[in-house]
């Protein structure tokens, strides 16, 4: 694309008919005449030096044919890099990892980075996948999930999900859960706060390194996986299954409001609620005030009295 001098310069040589003599060209223009060459806006004519102007329809074309046949041709090397690499990482993984200090985890920068690499990850999935996900989910990163994990279960591997009360809200995750479910993998529910990570085929770790998830460290020292597979079966043993190829007959909202209930129940607080659901505060007053109306409370203290009476904390 020609800049803003050049294209000044492009106007002007239309101004004086589309032709001009290269002997009338200023020199504070010369470079603004030598991108328009480069670029084809202007062509040399050299029997009588001047310079005269090209349509940019047809530059745009010739330039569109010629940016094609680049994006084809990059193409046709991209699908073919996995084969002509095949040999070379089937030596990488045949490669015996010497023992003794055990390997420092790989930091990667950046979320389109990280994505990347997870994918690569899952990609190679043989045997295990286990996600542990708090926080809600993107519409957007549901579908990419869907494809790529129900991939994952339809060649034989195993899937474990974890996810926090508040999906049962959202239909996309519904939607993801209720489909792979389907296929053999396993989404469960839990109503606590616990650790972000995937675990791939208990041989590599991810966890988040920074808050704002922008960066990941990646594991694969036997210490540390075994550590976190821990974890993951900790959290697991205390997860709930959930019907998710019957959202109607459990409803998200109602759902949720039913885990509020019973937490108020229990005795927990507002922002005890909250944290444990991992539900911001305002949604969990909204809730509560929902419950209020229905069980007729006027104070916190009488909604949890009235709800352990009909046996919401059992």
């Amino acid at each position: 694309m020609p800049g803003a001098a050049a294209r000044r310069f492009y106007l002007a040589v239309l101004a004086e008919g589309g032709r001009i003599p290269a002997r009338s060209v200023p020199r504070a223009d010369r470079a603004a005449r030598d991108e328009l060459v480069r670029i084809g806006l202007l062509v040399e004519n050299p029997i009588d030096d001047s310079y005269f102007a090209v349509s940019p329809r047809a530059v745009a074309e010739q330039a569109g044919v010629r940016m094609r046949s680049q994006a084809t041709r990059l193409l046709l090397e991209a699908e073919g890099l996995p084969a002509a690499l095949d040999g070379l990482a089937r030596a990488y993984d045949s490669v015996p990892r010497t023992p003794g200090r055990p390997p420092a985890p790989v930091v990667l920068e950046g979320s389109e980075q990280i994505r990347h690499r997870i994918a690569e990850l899952v990609s190679d999935c043989k045997h295990e996948l286990r996600t542990a996900q708090p926080g809600p989910r993107n519409p957007e990163t549901m579908a990419l999930a869907l494809r790529q994990d129900l991939g994952l279960v339809r060649r034989g591997a195993s899937l474990r999900v974890l996810y926090q009360p508040q999906v049962l809200a959202e239909a996309a995750t519904v939607d993801y859960a209720a489909a792979v479910t389907e296929h053999g993998g396993d989404v469960r529910i839990l109503d606590e706060p616990f650790q972000r990570m995937i675990i791939v085929d208990r041989a590599v770790a991810v966890v988040p390194a920074a808050d704002d998830y922008t960066r990941a460290a990646f594991f694969t020292d036997p210490a540390a996986l075994s550590f976190l597979l821990a974890v993951y079966d900790r959290d697991w043993a205390r997860s709930e299954t959930v019907r998710w190829s019957a959202p109607k007959a459990q409803p998200a909202t109602r759902a949720v409001l039913d885990r509020v209930a019973r937490l108020l129940a229990g005795g927990l607080t507002q922002r005890a609620v909250a944290s444990r659901l991992g539900l911001s505060e305002r949604t969990v007053a909204g809730h509560i005030a929902r419950l209020r109306t229905h069980y007729g409370a006027q104070t916190l203290f009488q909604l949890g009295w009235l709800m352990r009476g009909e046996g919401c904390g059992e």
